[in-house]
């Protein structure tokens, strides 16, 4: 049997590039639908090269439980109505397409992502999980060179070794780099004078926020910064705490318990109508040449 190769997309992700990206395009409702087109033409694209086992996560919600961890966590506020408008639309047309679709709701799409990793990595018919983001919070699901991160755009690949050559910490260690430097993308601000060469050299020997200690001699950071940075992690170390459970991705978002329900089979009887109505007659033209011989 064929080794499995498991390709998951950030759906939020790509969507806020399409949208960013292309020219406006209205569906037969008058709707803007570029964003929508966009994504579902790039994950084609993807099945085109070769990917026979992927998934999307999406934010069906913008909010998740963090909201209610943290005040200052991201929220929907400032998108763009139009980009808000074109979610729950992408969920239905990638559906139809026939990819499996995890519209997040308690969860993020990141959650969605590192738990269906966790499933694929458990599975010992897949030899390979591409995280297809660029996003430094999926950094933290890498292992050796067998689940990597992607980025498409770049077509950078990033194994673990490749993580540690980024941030200077392994995966294990992101969710503890970014409660130290914080995340503006998700909202918390993370510990003052806490930067990345001073989190990831205090980190690089102590792996974990919990296992630094107050000896500031063992930090390899030069004495004066190191008192400093020795203040604010004392004043901040209960935020810190809850940075940390902020930027740790969640292994139990419901995406199914097997890489194997994941392979496409092709398009649904529903893609050829949506495709009509976005004006996109291509997409239903290429979907059925990649389709399976069944």
């Amino acid at each position: 049997m064929k080794p499995i190769h498991v390709h998951l997309v950030d759906g939020t992700y790509e969507l806020f590039r399409h949208f960013f990206a292309l020219p406006s395009h209205l569906d037969a409702d008058g709707n803007e639908m570029a964003a929508v087109r966009g994504v579902v033409g790039s994950v084609l694209s993807m099945i085109e090269g070769g990917a026979t086992h992927l998934g999307v996560a999406t934010d069906h919600v913008i909010e998740s439980f963090r909201n209610d961890l943290y005040e200052g966590y991201k929220t929907g506020e400032g998108i763009e109505p139009a980009l808000l408008a074109q979610f729950h639309p992408l969920e239905n047309a990638l559906g139809a397409l026939g990819v499996a679709v995890w519209p997040m709701v308690e969860f993020e799409a990141d959650d969605g992502m590192a738990s269906a990793a966790a499933v694929a990595g458990a599975d010992g018919e897949v030899e390979k999980v591409f995280l297809c983001t660029p996003d430094k919070d999926l950094a933290q699901c890498v292992r050796g060179t067998r689940i990597v991160q992607l980025d498409r755009r770049k077509s950078v690949v990033l194994d673990e070794q490749g993580i540690v050559e980024k941030f200077g910490v392994p995966p294990t260690s992101i969710p503890d780099y970014l409660a130290l430097v914080g995340d503006t993308t998700d909202g918390f601000p993370g510990l003052p004078g806490w930067g990345a060469k001073s989190a990831a050299a205090v980190l690089a020997r102590y792996r974990h926020l919990e296992e630094i200690t107050d000896d500031v001699e063992q930090w390899a950071v030069k004495p004066r910064g190191a008192a400093r940075l020795a203040a604010a992690l004392a004043a901040g170390r209960e935020d810190a705490v809850l940075f940390k459970r902020l930027a740790t991705l969640r292994r139990d978002a419901p995406v199914g318990d097997s890489p194997h329900r994941w392979r496409w089979p092709g398009p649904s009887k529903h893609f050829a109508p949506i495709c009509e109505r976005l004006g996109a007659m291509g997409l239903l033209r290429r979907a059925e040449r990649a389709a399976p011989r069944r």
